[in-house]
């Protein structure tokens, strides 16, 4: 478990109706229609001066927040999931009655944090790894989702690196260009493929590789990857390299923290529960 703390720069506390009204409104919430509710999920019913911040609401992450006294906790992956059953009992029981025993807010931004232009994961992890984000990967999207970046001209093992050094982990690469072995020899000449128009969505959008490759992308990064999704790269000739869920939706939490921090002189501490996904 590893943690990036930004301190506060007076004792300052906000309600977590406010927090949540200033967060919404920075992220656009209103234009996305989204898998799980976006905001205030669980109201700790205390003013909030100390925030944990993490990937997923994992009840690791709520044992850490109860160790560091904090108030609320903001995440990515929240509750309350389309589809879930809708019943406060087991697994997600278990971690509601420790947030309300203690009096903590959980607050959760889904689609928003991906999305955001400056500070979305999408945003960050094209900073992290050098490329310039140019435009949607779905056109029609006023709040993409996913997006186009550019580079200059690399190689795979070039980029793998520097996913590498950049992320703490070596990605899952498939090359778009395959071939049966007893084809192999008969192109061992061909020059390597260069790389610089690349599809970039986080998490588990691994079937947005079709689309990538309709927008004439040399490669495609997220987190995620599927047993179809090594056969769409093949058949499709586009690159793909699965970074981790986890790993490529670290940066936006922390990034939103560390404006809430700036904005209202709170303690924001992001703490990183470890999940190899």
């Amino acid at each position: 478990m590893t943690a990036h703390d930004t301190p506060p720069s007076a004792d300052m506390t906000i309600t977590a109706q406010a927090l949540t009204e200033f967060c919404d409104d920075y992220l656009s919430v209103s234009a996305f229609k989204d898998y799980a509710p976006n905001g205030l999920q669980v109201d700790g019913g205390r003013p909030i001066r100390r925030i944990v911040t993490g990937v997923t609401a994992c009840e690791a992450l709520i044992d850490a927040a109860i160790a560091e006294d904090a108030d609320a906790i903001m995440v990515h992956h929240g509750y309350f999931w389309k589809g879930e059953p809708m019943t406060i009992t087991g697994m997600k029981g278990q971690r509601i009655r420790k947030l309300m025993q203690h009096g903590i807010s959980l607050i959760g931004y889904h689609l928003p944090l991906d999305a955001h232009p400056k500070i979305g994961n999408n945003a960050k992890l094209a900073e992290m790894l050098g490329l310039t984000i140019t435009e949607a990967l779905y056109p029609h999207e006023s709040h993409p989702v996913g997006n186009i970046a550019t580079c200059p001209p690399q190689s795979a093992e070039s980029l793998t690196q520097t996913i590498t050094q950049a992320l703490g982990r070596i990605p899952l690469h498939i090359s778009g260009h395959y071939q049966y072995l007893a084809d192999a020899a008969a192109d061992t000449a061909a020059a390597p493929k260069l790389l610089k128009r690349i599809g970039i969505c986080t998490g588990g959008a691994q079937d947005m590789i079709e689309q990538a490759a309709a927008m004439g992308c040399d490669a495609y990064i997220s987190g995620e990857i599927s047993e179809r999704t090594t056969h769409s790269a093949r058949e499709l000739g586009i690159d793909y390299f699965a970074c981790g869920h986890h790993a490529t939706e670290r940066a936006g939490i922390q990034a939103l923290g560390d404006i809430i921090a700036q904005q209202f002189g709170l303690s924001v501490r992001f703490i990183d529960i470890d999940n190899p996904a």
